[in-house]
């Protein structure tokens, strides 16, 4: 007899999208001798372990591994690490970050609310004592402490597992130390609460009060005896929590660091190293001015080292501000049209390119992660590439096609490579540039390789990505998927292998799928991301369309039977598309959507669409609740079908409850698909897999196919 094989949408929600085995979270010694990663054991092996590669062996091995340490027993996460994995989308287990000393000789990682450290050099792990649940623990510079938070305060422990004892204890139940709040965690790319200094003598740390914070309730309808999530969500025009930092010493001192929280009231980044001053950059409400500060830790006084200003908002970059091994603050600005590295007060690249992140600052270059600018000899269509730069101009690292970045020291990069031809991402080693071994990975190999044509549509040029089955004729007209993201943040249109796969799975029942990039994504020019402000939901909108219509000269697209799913930013938008362009769009697939924009939070919302408060009108515009799409008599009724998990504590389920209640009130057929016990993300493998058959099944159902 013989066994049928699992079908994709089971292998994908199986191996999280087929992440699961890959190697990941890279960290390289500083005299290069080690990289250490996570991995699991296999593509369908959920829980991570530490693992060192000697580079000068070429030889893997585990450094802790969770089911050994646990005894077999299951991981018990404590809720801050629930939420902490929400905020960063981890769906693994075991373990699933670690931080480690200056000389990359010692790591520290919490597994099921407990303590532990591993030895790298001796491959041995032990658990320390704490007084857990033990979240984002991180060693001293000089690997003799361990700090971490429980119980909503910072603790120190050292290494030996004496003298563990409280830093800064929390005044109220509304105080944490050491933690990101959610707006940080969420919107900032800050997820972590506290820092060491370079001596390992001092540390900074965040303290946040969310008593101003408006709570709401998440609930599980499904478990009526459970008792609901009590949250704290700061929503657009509402107070934040009261964020402060202080200079803690491990001798008891401290100092709260000092600068005008009531101008400035966001901490978007710390650093602290042994090039200078901790170093701070601060945000105002409004996001259209941030202060790059520079902390005195014997004082709290704090030193103006430089203003951003922009007339529409600042952005937020990985891996800067920083400061360069000589001393000079090292950033990305939004400069003459284009987004440029500067060192000092130099801007070191141009409009060839659009930085994306800086990787590692060294004493000769700077390496970063870049796409092509605007002004670019050649488009590169969904690529991001790594470049050192220095004074002297700028040397392309990664060259292959592709969707790339890399972290190094010593002289060692790890360059992780993801390609159109190629399934996940390789992970290879180079010392001084030259290849010196590949990181294996244990992901599975989809067994499949996506038709995808990258490509441009309108005027406006916009990325796009269209794929046919794989044995389709290339002439048949075919009924037409809009797949996007198509917002701030969300680039879908990627020369990768991986990100295309459930796009093609779609595209292998019957459809020509078209994903789109428009203004407001990210990868083109400052411009191009900012056209969004104040008229979010005209401007995404109309590039789907406009991509579209331009694409159906060169591809088989049967423009009378348009369909749009999406989810997140992409739900919104598939409503965006039904209720306002019903002459474009026969049926939307609305995944967690946020609808009433009053709903999402402060740091996000308002940068696009200004303070409720003040700007009443902008947020009733974009909001699909108020859409006049739902109550046009002679707008045509599109099926929609509106997916959300109750469990969602990032974009709430009143949004889809208000939206189905505005729809029903306006006399317009839709289904609703509530999904119990599931947050933003769908982790669950039954979930995952049945979510996109039945999307695949409304679809038909909505266009008349067979």
């Amino acid at each position: 007899m013989t066994t049928r094989p699992d079908s994709f949408p089971r292998r994908h929600a199986r191996t999280q999208r087929f992440t699961l085995g890959a190697p990941r979270a890279f960290t390289v010694a500083p005299d290069g001798t080690r990289v250490v990663f996570l991995r699991s054991t296999s593509g369908t092996d959920r829980a991570s372990s530490l693992w060192v590669l000697d580079t000068a062996q070429g030889e893997e091995r585990v450094a802790a591994d969770p089911h050994a340490l646990l005894g077999g027993a299951a991981e018990n996460l404590p809720p801050e690490e629930r939420a902490r994995r929400e905020r960063s989308r981890e769906g693994g287990g075991g373990i699933v970050g670690y931080a480690t000393d200056a000389a990359v000789e010692l790591a520290s990682f919490a597994l099921s609310g407990r303590l532990f450290a591993a030895e790298l050099r001796a491959g041995t792990a032990r658990e320390l004592p704490a007084a857990g649940p033990v979240i984002d623990p991180r060693p001293s510079p000089d690997g003799r402490h361990v700090a971490y938070v429980a119980h909503r305060a910072l603790r120190v422990v050292d290494c030996e597992g004496k003298d563990e004892r409280a830093l800064a204890e929390p005044e109220s139940d509304n105080v944490t130390y050491g933690l990101a709040e959610f707006i940080a965690a969420e919107e900032m790319q800050r997820s972590r609460g506290f820092w060491w200094s370079p001596d390992s003598q001092q540390l900074l740390v965040a303290r946040v009060d969310d008593t101003p914070v408006r709570r709401w309730w998440i609930s599980d309808p499904a478990q009526p005896g459970r008792d609901p999530l009590h949250v704290p969500y700061p929503a657009a025009g509402t107070d934040n929590a009261d964020v402060r930092l202080f200079v803690i010493g491990l001798d008891g001192t401290r100092t709260e660091v000092v600068w005008d929280r009531a101008r400035y009231p966001y901490l978007a980044h710390v650093h602290w190293s042994q090039a200078g001053a901790p170093l701070l950059l601060v945000q105002a409400r409004d996001q259209r001015s941030q202060l790059f500060l520079a902390v005195s830790p014997e004082t709290g006084a704090t030193r103006l080292v430089h203003v951003d200003e922009d007339p529409v908002w600042l952005d937020l970059f990985p891996g800067v501000p920083c400061w360069s091994p000589s001393g000079q603050l090292v950033r990305i600005v939004d400069e003459g049209g284009a987004r440029v590295l500067a060192v000092g007060e130099r801007p070191l690249t141009g409009p060839q390119l659009h930085l994306r992140a800086v990787l590692d600052v060294g004493p000769d270059d700077v390496l970063v992660a870049a796409s092509a600018g605007a002004e670019a000899d050649a488009p590169e269509t969904g690529e991001v590439h790594v470049y050192r730069v220095n004074e002297l101009g700028v040397e392309r690292v990664s060259q292959e096609p592709g969707v790339h970045s890399a972290v190094r020291a010593g002289g060692v990069t790890v360059l992780v490579s993801a390609t159109p031809d190629r399934p996940g991402a390789r992970a290879q080693v180079l010392r001084d540039g030259r290849p010196l071994t590949t990181i294996t990975s244990y992901a599975e190999d989809p067994g499949m390789s996506p038709r995808v044509t990258l490509t441009e549509g309108s005027t406006r040029r916009i990325p796009c990505a269209v794929l046919l089955p794989r044995d389709h004729d290339g002439v048949t007209p075919l009924p037409v998927l809009m797949d996007p993201y198509g917002g701030p943040h969300g680039q879908r249109v990627l020369a990768a292998h991986n990100p295309h796969l459930t796009s093609q799975w779609f595209a292998d029942q019957g459809f020509a799928v078209v994903v789109a990039d428009g203004r407001g994504t990210p990868g083109r020019s400052p411009a191009w991301e900012k056209a969004v402000r104040d008229d979010l939901a005209a401007v995404v909108l109309q590039d789907q369309v406009d991509a579209l219509q331009s694409l159906a000269a060169d591809f088989p697209l049967d423009l009378n039977r348009v369909a749009i799913r999406g989810w997140s930013f992409g739900g919104y938008l598939a409503a965006l598309a039904a209720l306002r362009r019903p002459d474009v769009f026969h049926a939307a697939v609305v995944g967690a959507p946020v609808t009433d924009l009053r709903l999402y939070d402060t740091h996000y919302q308002e940068r696009y669409l200004g303070h409720p408060g003040e700007q009443p009108e902008v947020y009733r515009r974009n909001s699909l609740i108020d859409d006049a799409g739902l109550v046009d008599p002679a707008e045509q009724h599109r099926p929609m079908m509106i997916i959300h998990g109750f469990a969602d504590d990032n974009v709430v389920v009143a949004h889809s409850l208000r939206l189905s209640s505005a729809l029903l009130a306006a006399g317009r057929p839709h289904e609703v698909l509530p999904l119990s016990g599931v947050t933003h993300m769908t982790p669950q493998e039954s979930v995952a897999e049945n979510l996109l058959r039945l999307q695949l099944d409304f679809l038909r159902r909505s266009l008349g196919l067979a």
